[in-house]
Order: structure tokens, then C-alpha cells, then sequence
């Protein structure tokens, strides 16, 4: 069962960029929009990923991405669950 995420991350170490930027091309085929905001005056940046996958990869990536040293993370899970296959579907 797959289930609608919404991971907001906030970047304070720049260096990071590269480490998180390959996190979620590893996750790339369960993203379905991902958008970053940099705000210069303070350094850092805000990135919200919005995912359609099964709850282990979300909370994988979520751990991963939350191990990186200038990096906060917190995910917010939709209450209902979709078969895998249901997104397939509405693409016909």
C-alpha cells in the first residue's frame, strides 16, 4: 500500500546540496513534485517533496535525509492508503 507524503526539509549547510540531491534521485520514481525555496538573507534553503510510495521508503528516505549534519526533516503522511496499482490506473 502506498500512501501520499509530504516531506519538508530545511538545508542550513549548503554543503549537503549533493548528499540530499542524490537521496531523492534514489527516491526519484515515487516523487511526484518537489519544489526549493532558498532564502539567501538567512543561508539556508526550504524544499518540500511531495511522494506517492509504500511507508518504508518514505520513512527511509526521511530518516536519511535527517542523518545529514545541517539538515532538519519532518514528514506529514496522508490518513488514507492506495494500492500500488491505483495510481496506474488513473493514468489510463
Amino acid at each position: 500500500m502506498n500512501r501520499i507524503a509530504l516531506i519538508g526539509i530545511i538545508v542550513e549547510d549548503k554543503n549537503q546540496a549533493a548528499q540530499i540531491n542524490k537521496l531523492l534521485h534514489e527516491c526519484g520514481e515515487y516523487i511526484i513534485g518537489r519544489m526549493g525555496v532558498p532564502h539567501r538573507e538567512r543561508g539556508l534553503s526550504v524544499i518540500s517533496v511531495i511522494l506517492d510510495a509504500p511507508n518504508d521508503i518514505i520513512n527511509s528516505l526521511s530518516g536519511k535525509l535527517g542523518m545529514l549534519n545541517g539538515v532538519s526533516v519532518k514528514t506529514l503522511y496522508s490518513r488514507k492508503e492506495y494500492p500500488q496499482d491505483e495510481k496506474e490506473d488513473l493514468l489510463r
